[in-house]
C-alpha cells in the first residue's frame, strides 16, 4: 500500500513540473493535482477546484489553502485512483524539491 510518505516523495521526484505549473499560472492561485496513473500534472484554480469538492474537503482545503498562502506554500494534490484516494501537501515554493 502506497503511503503518505510515497505520495510526497512522488511529488518530491516531480518538483520541477509542479513549480513550474505553479508559476505559469500563478495569478490565478493555483492548486496543483498530481495524477499517479495518467502521469500529468495539473494546475487548477482555486476556486474551481474547491468547488468540485465535497462540502467537508472543501473546509479541509479552505483552511489548508489559507496557511499555505500565510506562509508561501503551494498545495499539492496526489490522485491515486487504483488505491482510490486523493492527498494534499502544502510545500514550500522554494525549496520543497531539495
Amino acid at each position: 500500500m502506497v503511503g503518505h510518505d510515497n505520495y510526497i516523495a512522488l511529488v518530491r521526484e516531480s518538483w520541477d513540473t509542479v513549480i513550474r505549473a505553479y508559476t505559469d499560472f500563478q495569478e490565478k492561485k493555483p492548486v496543483i493535482l498530481l495524477d499517479i496513473q495518467a502521469a500529468k500534472i495539473y494546475a487548477y484554480p482555486y476556486h474551481g477546484f474547491l468547488a468540485g469538492l465535497s462540502l467537508r474537503s472543501q473546509k479541509l482545503l479552505e483552511q489548508q489553502y489559507e496557511e499555505a498562502v500565510k506562509k508561501g506554500e503551494v498545495v499539492v494534490f496526489v490522485r491515486d485512483n487504483e488505491k482510490r484516494r486523493l492527498v494534499s501537501c502544502s510545500f514550500p515554493l522554494h525549496d520543497a524539491g531539495a
